[in-house]
This record gives C-alpha cells, sequence and structure tokens, in this order.
C-alpha cells in the first residue's frame, strides 16, 4: 500500500482509536455519545449534484477522490460499503453537532472536517462536502436561529471545498489560517475567504497561537455569526508530513482552547469537526483537547 492508502486507512482508525481514549477517561460512554444516522441520497442532494453523486458509482473516480489508487480495482459495491459508508456516517455526525450544537452551546463530531469537497467536486480524501450540507441544513431548516455563519479553519490545508460552495454568500464569514505552500494551492477559492493567513513550512507555536488569537478577535468582531462552525485539523502537528508545521501537542490544545473560549464568551453555538491529522498519535492528542476543555468548563458533560 502507497503512502495515500495508508493515510486514508489511518484516517479511520483515528475515529476509533479518538472514541476509545475518551472511553477509557470516562468523559463520553454508549449513553451519553449520539450515534449519527447515515445520509442518504436525498440528504446529500441538498448540495452535491446528482452528477456528482452518480460519479460516485464507478471506483476509480473514488480512488481519485480518496487517492488510494488500488480501489480503482476493487468492485464497486465494496468501495461503497468499506468507504464511502462510513464516509456517510461521519457527514451525518456533522450535520447531527450542528443541531446539538443550537440546543446545547457546543458539539464535537468525532470525525468529519471533509474540507476539499464541494457540491461537484471530490478530492484530499473528501468524498462529501459535509461542512456545506452543515450549514445548508441549519439554513434551510433552522433559518429562524441560524442567518449566518462563521468557518474557523485551523486544518493545515486551505479548506477549497466549501470556499467554492459559499464564494457568493456574504452570510458566510470565512476565516482560514493554512500553510500555503501545499495542496491545494486553490486561488478561485481563496477568493471566498474573508480572512486569510497563509503560513510557511514549520511555524511553531508562538507564531501559530498569536496569529489564531489575533486573527480570531478582529474576526469576531467584524461579523456575529448565529454559528461558529470550527474545522479543527491535527494535521498542523510537528512531524506531519502532509501539514508540514511545527506545533506541538500543547499548542493545539492551548489553540482549541482559544477557539471555544471566544465562541463562548459571546454565547455563539460552536461546532467543531476534527478533520485532518496523519500521525498515529493523532488521536491521543485530540483526546487530551476535549479533556481540557471538560476539564477548564467550556464544555459539559
Amino acid at each position: 500500500m502507497g503512502v495515500c492508502g495508508y493515510v486514508a486507512v489511518l484516517l479511520m482508525l483515528i475515529t476509533e482509536w479518538l472514541e476509545q481514549y475518551l472511553k477509557d477517561a470516562n468523559l463520553v460512554n454508549e449513553n451519553t455519545v449520539t450515534k449519527p444516522n447515515k445520509v442518504e441520497r436525498e440528504d446529500l442532494l441538498l448540495v452535491h449534484t446528482a452528477r456528482y453523486l452518480k460519479s460516485l458509482k464507478w471506483s476509480w473516480n473514488v480512488a481519485l477522490i480518496a487517492e488510494i489508487p488500488f480501489l480503482m480495482l476493487v468492485p464497486n459495491f465494496l468501495v461503497q460499503a468499506s468507504y464511502l459508508r462510513p464516509m456517510r456516517f461521519q457527514t451525518g455526525g456533522s450535520i447531527l453537532a450542528g443541531k446539538l450544537a443550537l440546543e446545547r452551546g457546543w458539539a464535537i463530531n468525532l470525525g468529519g472536517g471533509f474540507h476539499h469537497c464541494s457540491k461537484d467536486r471530490g478530492g484530499g480524501f473528501c468524498p462529501y462536502a459535509d461542512i456545506t450540507l452543515l450549514l445548508q441544513f441549519l439554513f434551510h431548516y433552522e433559518h429562524r436561529r441560524v442567518k449566518s455563519a462563521m468557518i474557523v479553519d485551523l486544518d493545515a490545508h486551505q479548506g477549497n471545498g466549501y470556499e467554492r460552495d459559499f464564494s457568493d454568500h456574504s452570510n458566510v464569514y470565512i476565516f482560514d489560517m493554512y500553510n500555503c505552500g501545499i495542496y491545494p494551492r486553490d486561488k478561485r477559492a481563496k477568493a471566498a475567504i474573508r480572512r486569510c493567513v497563509e503560513l510557511t513550512h514549520f511555524t511553531e507555536d508562538n507564531e501559530y497561537l498569536h496569529k489564531v488569537e489575533e486573527n480570531l478577535e478582529e474576526a469576531l468582531r467584524e461579523f456575529h455569526p448565529d454559528i461558529l462552525v470550527y474545522n479543527a485539523g491535527t494535521d498542523v502537528l510537528d512531524g506531519d508530513r502532509l501539514g508540514l508545521l511545527a506545533i506541538s501537542a500543547q499548542g493545539i490544545i492551548r489553540r482549541d482552547e482559544l477557539v471555544f473560549m471566544k465562541a463562548r464568551e459571546r454565547r455563539v453555538p460552536i461546532v467543531m469537526l476534527t478533520s485532518g491529522g496523519y500521525l498515529k498519535k493523532t488521536a491521543r492528542v485530540i483526546a487530551d483537547s476535549i479533556q481540557n476543555l471538560y476539564t477548564i468548563g467550556l464544555i459539559s458533560e
């Protein structure tokens, strides 16, 4: 298996490891984790084109999106069952997290954050546009409570998928901070970003955390959203070969704390999606961050 295939498998395992770490820490159990439904075709059609969904019936196309070449040789019914079906559950988790955040003030999806997928194009391991779907569900079905949204994307990669989808939506404010020297380098999508912070290879904690805090504070002065979607990628972690930044585990914990603190201070419901992260220790770092959010009172049971 090549590097891309290994990464894709690791992404799916991280979600399982993360849930187990949280159970071991007594933060969650079978009664306190809300299990999402799998999104169905009619749900996906709220955002995705019928043509795009049809393209997922071809294994070669899914292989390109997932960046797993050997999937081209796998019968599509197996691709659907082993790869796309789990992704539909994670997408359902993002939509459910949006609804729960409105009720409880916060929610965390242990997965999701497929920010490279737009309504008519997947890529970068992302087959479904869960961030666009999350917000469109809220705009359509919770329109009395949600008329505006802010996306805070701190994954190491530019979130070009939802940026393309919301390029002409003034009610969606996008703050994207990413390594400008790596995938996807999407100039067209970049035009949709209201607050763009480009980092260079191997940026470290002090510079990174200063830019997070300063820019988030300014973004929330400029725009007052009804909900904040936080794409909390841990591929910024030092040693991650796809993110190429140098943020420590403690730096990520502090970053997540800052985002939750500023949202909670303003009583803005916040949804956290765990997004990218391509090291075996990623799940432990996310679990430790969630534990910290609970310990300092930014989330509750």
